[in-house]
């Protein structure tokens, strides 16, 4: 496969930053061979043939399962489920909980964006309170569920939970890391990763970075959870 892969998102969508380096860590430490990646239903499923790597779509929430399947078959594989916020924390939500509560040995990658981007913007579980969406055009009520807070409770020992961004590189490439190490130990490991979506925030240019700072950053806390 070439190097270059034109990318199937939005303009400025924040998907390919963190597909990338992750590419760039597995190529980094050799991992490439060995690691596959599941793509739930939504923006992710454009990654099907973005990474040199294994590469399969699942149904929409069943992702989180269907790799903590695929571990169990190959447990000397890496399994990476790479997840929207809707649906890790809304219809995966379930399957997410069970997993990490198991302790089974995968890295979940949950990109939120704060909205449902594939199908129009919609409000998500991690929707900003107030924040205005098609389905909420006067405002979200709800404060935002804290995805990595919540499986805190849950997990057990040795366990990898943490919460970056895209405009991150650094931390985000030093977090993934650390949950392919958790991984390779035997344990379960997570990390959210703040990203743009211009499309449906309606920003442009430094717009879109100055929202994901300003506005999701405040609210979702950088660092390890765990």
């Amino acid at each position: 496969m070439s190097d270059f892969i034109p990318a199937k998102f939005c303009p400025g969508c924040g998907y390919p930053i963190a597909l990338t380096l992750l590419k760039n860590v597995l190529k980094k430490n050799d991992l490439l061979a060995k690691s596959v990646l599941g793509l739930d239903i939504g923006c992710n499923l454009l990654a099907w043939n973005f990474l040199p790597i294994s590469t399969f779509q699942t149904h929409h929430g069943r992702v989180v399962p269907t790799m903590v399947g695929f571990k169990r078959a190959r447990n000397n594989s890496l399994s990476f489920a790479l997840v929207g916020d809707g649906g890790a924390y809304a219809i995966g939500l379930q399957s997410l909980i069970h997993a990490a509560k198991r302790d089974e040995a995968i890295t979940v990658l949950v990109i939120n964006n704060t909205v449902y981007g594939m199908t129009g913007g919609q409000t998500a579980p991690t929707t900003l309170k107030g924040q205005k969406t098609d389905s909420h055009p006067e405002g979200n009520p709800e404060e935002p569920m804290m995805g990595p807070e919540l499986l805190k409770n849950v997990v057990k020992p040795g366990a990898f939970l943490a919460r970056t961004a895209v405009n991150e590189p650094k931390q985000l490439m030093e977090f993934l890391e650390k949950a392919i190490q958790t991984q390779q130990a035997g344990h379960f490991s997570l990390i959210e990763i703040l990203s743009f979506c211009p499309t449906n925030w309606k920003t442009s240019g430094m717009e879109t970075i100055k929202y994901l700072d300003e506005k999701l950053k405040p609210v979702f806390k950088l660092g390890e959870v765990l």
